[in-house]
């Protein structure tokens, strides 16, 4: 591992100066992907900021959601009775993310920022537009099972990883951001950008920005709502497919749904489509078979992961099933 200077903030405001000081400055939170990254030789910055300092609070807004420190652990948001009661699917994401000593060390802003997994992305021998623009992707033609099937490019066909974000985009929640020009919120399902020609550029954070919180704004219909992850194995294993759910049936027909995929895009997916295929029509087989249609009409698979397609019907099937059994 390459030789680099350590300094720890005490607040989001001295990490923010510290880092305008240096060209090759990363953020430090649990460091449970970061660190990984910099053993493999893939992320080689000059200067860690360790911002653990950050808030670890979660607290109510004025607005009846909650604001959720990017200090604060996976395993500290899972077990927030306020979260599992509200927002289940956001707590079973969590659970479902990583072994109990990773996400005791996650931190919510970590885990959204997490880079893929792809195994050309990991492999400094291969060609990869993500580590090193305009190298190639080996992934094209390569070992592509576990790629993109939506809003891919010819540049890039690697997933983001992050089980939590998926619930994020579908339970609509913002993130507060704060920089050298100051603070911002924005939605999160605009966060993480497609790959385009620069899957290099993952998200929309600025020069020395940085996350400080998410919030989650007051939604009931997520107090039943659910996420399925579906992967090779049951140990932590990524997703090859993965739905986040809620559903609200009012006399038969459907009056709102959130809905988001995993493992299938550059980011996290808000299935727009299928909920715009939804709402106002009856709760039936029917409805769920167009909506799913809708949302995967412009799907294109690779050699290896065609299957996905099917796979993710399927599962937003079966999710959206169980749930408006339990509205209706």
């Amino acid at each position: 591992m390459r030789a680099f200077d350590y300094h720890r903030a005490a607040d989001s405001e001295q990490a923010i100066r510290v880092a305008a000081g240096y060209d090759a400055a990363r953020y430090l939170g649990g460091g449970t992907n970061l660190v990984d990254l910099m053993r493999e030789h893939i992320e080689q910055p000059a200067t860690l900021i360790d911002i653990t300092a950050l808030s670890q609070g979660i607290t109510e807004t004025t607005a009846g959601g909650l604001l959720i420190g990017a200090g604060v652990t996976n395993s500290a948001l899972a077990a927030d009775h306020r979260v599992r009661q509200r927002y289940p699917m956001l707590a079973r994401a969590l659970l479902s993310g990583a072994s109990a000593q990773i996400r005791n060390m996650a931190t919510v802003g970590g885990n959204v920022l997490q880079r893929t997994r792809c195994v050309y992305f990991y492999d400094t021998a291969a060609h990869c537009n993500k580590r090193e623009p305009g190298a190639g992707c080996d992934a094209l033609e390569g070992f592509n099972r576990n790629h993109a099937i939506l809003g891919a490019s010819p540049a890039c066909v690697s997933v983001h990883p992050s089980d939590m974000s998926v619930a994020l985009v579908a339970l609509d929640a913002r993130v507060h951001l704060e920089g050298p020009a100051g603070k911002r919120t924005m939605a999160f399902v605009d966060f993480h950008r497609l790959p385009g020609e620069r899957p290099d550029i993952e998200t929309e954070l600025a020069p020395h920005e940085l996350i400080t919180a998410i919030e989650l704004p007051a939604l009931p219909l997520a107090a039943r709502s659910t996420y399925r992850k579906v992967r090779d194995r049951a140990s932590y294993a990524f997703a090859l497919v993965s739905v986040a759910a809620a559903v609200e049936v009012t006399n038969g027909i459907v009056s709102d749904v959130r809905l988001a995929l995993g493992g299938v895009a550059h980011k996290p997916w808000r299935a727009i489509k299928a909920e715009q295929a939804m709402v106002g029509q009856p709760a039936t087989d029917a409805t769920l078979e167009a909506a799913t249609e809708a949302e995967l009409a412009e799907a294109r698979p690779l050699r290896d992961n065609g299957f996905k397609i099917e796979l993710a019907r399927r599962v937003m099937v079966s999710v959206l099933t169980e749930l408006m059994g339990e509205r209706s």
